[in-house]
């Protein structure tokens, strides 16, 4: 019997046939012979005491110009698919929280679902970090200007981020005596009520922010450093950086065993770990990127390592 796997996601039509993650996935999936099911955030639903998705069948290609059809929407228990992927892009608002808690009750009807929904809620992509210390550079996280301005007065040179952001929006550079420091603090912690990330600047910035990506804690060989543009700080490929495919360091492969346990514990399948220079920035692990690209370079199969990942979850089930 075929396994149904179900993939809740951002509307396929608006995604970047090149670049695209999930879609990889989908393709890799739909190659096993997978039978595929798709859903937005707002096809999920309980009702008569389960959670339920108007669920609807899927056939991707690989065309640019055509790489998906869609079958009729029907109402089903999400417990009856065997494995269900979580792809849908931050922000990480309301609403997806209550598809996790969706989610969450598909899994105790006998889903897998990749990443687990409580971790999903509890493994914040910026704090999740403070989990392991030993990777990460000089950080602070808080909400008062006064705590922010002495961590800028010691280091001198800061990264100012809000917690609950992607793509490198709302990043800061921020240096000691910037006339803008009290504006921006005030702003990214809206006068002190939201905390946000402080993390020494790590100049190694300009040889690539390095995504490096875990299959169930095991590290893909390869990492995708995305350089900065000209002038900028930031080095997110959505604000104009570029791909540059780099073998693991040492480093890298080091902090890749201080953080796979937790990742295995958790069950976060699929993740995606940020590293400038020797340290660790952020874990990725809503919806992580950088598959297209690094399949492209290296001749892999990332989804492919994935679906044997779930495969082997199914195994007991």
């Amino acid at each position: 019997m075929a396994i149904s796997l179900g993939v809740v996601m951002d509307p396929i039509g608006a995604i970047h046939y090149k670049k695209d993650s999930t879609l990889a996935m989908l393709l890799e999936a739909q190659q096993r012979g997978y039978d595929l099911y798709y859903l937005e955030q707002r096809d999920l639903f309980w009702q008569d005491r389960q959670a339920r998705g108007y669920l609807r069948p899927l056939n991707v290609f690989a065309d640019p110009q055509h790489w998906y059809e869609l079958g009729e929407a029907s109402p089903r228990p999400l417990g009856e698919l065997d494995a269900i992927l979580m792809r849908k892009d931050p922000p990480f608002d309301n609403d997806y929280i209550y598809s996790t808690y969706f989610l969450e009750q598909a899994e105790q009807a006998g889903s897998l679902i990749v990443n687990k929904p409580q971790s999903l809620r509890d493994a914040n992509e910026k704090l999740f970090i403070t989990h392991f210390p030993q990777c990460i550079p000089e950080t602070l996280v808080s909400c008062q200007a006064a705590i922010i301005k002495d961590f800028l007065a010691q280091y001198q040179d800061l990264i100012f981020k809000p917690l609950d952001s992607m793509g490198g929006a709302s990043i800061f550079r921020v240096t000691a005596n910037d006339p803008n420091t009290n504006v921006i603090i005030e702003t990214l912690t809206a006068h002190g009520r939201r905390h946000i990330m402080v993390q020494r600047f790590i100049p190694e910035i300009t040889q690539g922010d390095k995504r490096i990506l875990l299959v169930n804690g095991e590290p893909v060989p390869y990492a995708l450093a995305r350089i900065p543009g000209k002038g900028e700080t930031r080095a997110n490929l959505a604000a104009g950086g570029h791909g540059v495919g780099v073998p693991l360091s040492e480093r890298d492969r080091w902090i890749c065993t201080q953080v796979a346990p937790t990742l295995r514990e958790k069950g976060l399948y699929f993740v995606g770990l940020d590293v400038i220079g020797d340290y660790l920035t952020e874990i990725n692990v809503t919806s992580p990127t950088c598959i297209r690209e690094l399949d492209a370079q290296f001749g892999l199969n990332i989804s492919g390592q994935l679906m044997d990942c779930i495969e082997q979850q199914l195994k007991p089930r």
